[in-house]
């Protein structure tokens, strides 16, 4: 095992940890006047959450703002079950999906820091299945003029795709070698995942895809420890993060939000599937959207970044990785990202982050270097480090909708004075 991998043994617990450890200090909370912000205006969020509840679009939600480093506004509204008639509450367990990739990003920038990964890496140095990797071109599967690097994975500019992208050759191998099944290890899925081609030549343009899920296949590989043990003791036990990992154990169970499909007209409906179980069952450590959280634990993580990648006397990062990850990597045809339907205007892509770099008709509410992301179940958190701003709104609705992030990013920025 390699020197920096070495685990100490009371953080060997994979999951969201029952074990007894040293209470984390909170993040201290200041009365929004004190930190810049209005507090008038900061209860129009409440207003406009609970107009959004009344209306049937989401269930329930949570909200935490955070100006220097402090929290100026955290509040619950509505239900985590409707069903059941459950409160949501400041300890609610959501699955945060997609907001799992900054994560694992963080992981593999500490392991760079280290000097044990390299950007410019090819990822069949990690993963050798991928030694023969193909590109889709002209209809049949050819080698790649330069292989997926380490940075195409962070940038999401590696070529592969979650299988939904309309090239009928690439789609179908995804159904067939690229499903995310929580019962298929890590290993296994990578293995699968090899024999997918790419849908461009790496670092042509930028596919939103299971980049991120290989990146935490290479974390595992140069760390010498599964997904889930580096980020327990290298990131959530540091962070006092205490309710954050792949499997919710039984005692936490009861806290974990339903979720809920949305017509967006104001029909809400129990969704009856997930992909993950966060259970015993959990094989698949996913790197791209496998972890659950509350908004406590997640703000904790982004006041690490936010503060230079240091929380609490704790260094996670350098200050200078943190500035590389939060600025715009792409450039040209990469630009700007996009998914069906949906051209982010003036938005591109940093080392696991969203980055807004040109004032468009996208996110118009947003600041110029503005960062964050989102997940499935419409999570969203926003960055501003020209503000000093944390913003993080969790709901659990399906499909994948701005609705929150949209409706609360301007009363949130007007509020600061």
């Amino acid at each position: 095992m390699k020197p920096f991998a070495v685990i100490l043994f009371l953080v060997l617990i994979p999951g969201l940890s029952t074990a007894t450890k040293p209470t984390p200090r909170e993040l201290p909370v200041a009365d929004p006047a004190a930190a810049g912000m209005s507090p008038e205006k900061l209860q129009l969020v409440g207003d406009k959450v609970r107009s959004l509840i009344h209306e049937n679009r989401i269930a329930g939600a949570s909200v935490m703002v955070t100006r220097n480093g402090k929290i100026v506004y955290s509040e619950t509204f509505g239900l985590r079950d409707i069903e059941n008639n459950k409160p949501m509450e400041s300890d609610t367990i959501f699955r945060i999906y997609s907001m799992t990739k900054a994560v694992t990003s963080v992981a593999a920038m500490m392991l760079v820091e280290r000097g044990a990964l390299r950007l410019e890496d090819a990822v069949s140095k990690y993963l050798p299945e991928f030694k023969n990797a193909k590109v889709w071109k002209d209809g049949r599967e050819i080698p790649p003029k330069n292989p997926a690097t380490i940075k195409d994975l962070l940038c999401h500019t590696s070529g592969y795709s979650y299988g939904n992208i309309g090239i009928q050759a690439i789609d179908e191998a995804h159904k067939e070698n690229g499903s995310l099944l929580e019962t298929i290890p890590l290993s296994k899925f990578c293995r699968q995942a090899a024999l997918i081609p790419m849908a461009f030549e790496p670092g042509e343009r930028w596919l939103y895809g299971i980049s991120t899920d290989l990146l935490g296949a290479v974390v595992e590989q140069v760390s010498d420890m599964t997904l889930d043990r580096f980020f327990q003791s290298q990131i959530f036990t540091p962070l006092g993060m205490v309710d954050t990992g792949f499997v919710i154990p039984e005692d936490k169970r009861w806290r974990l939000a339903a979720a809920y499909d949305s017509n967006k007209k104001g029909t809400l409906k129990r969704r009856t599937t997930d992909l993950f179980t966060y259970s015993a069952k959990t094989r698949m450590l996913s790197g791209g959207g496998g972890l659950a959280s509350t908004i406590r634990d997640y703000t904790r993580f982004l006041q690490m970044i936010v503060n230079g990648g240091e929380l609490h006397g704790y260094r996670i990062l350098q200050k200078k990785t943190v500035e590389e990850m939060t600025r715009n990597h792409l450039s040209g045809p990469a630009m700007p990202i996009r998914f069906p339907g949906n051209l982010r205007h003036g938005t591109g892509f940093g080392l696991g982050f969203s980055v807004k770099v040109s004032q468009k008709d996208w996110n118009q509410a947003g600041r110029l270097g503005e960062y964050g992301w989102g997940g499935m179940l419409s999570t969203h958190f926003w960055i501003s480090p020209a503000d000093q701003l944390v913003v993080v709104t969790m709901e659990q609705t399906f499909p994948f909708d701005f609705l929150l992030e949209d409706a609360l990013k301007p009363l949130i920025y007007n509020a600061i004075e």
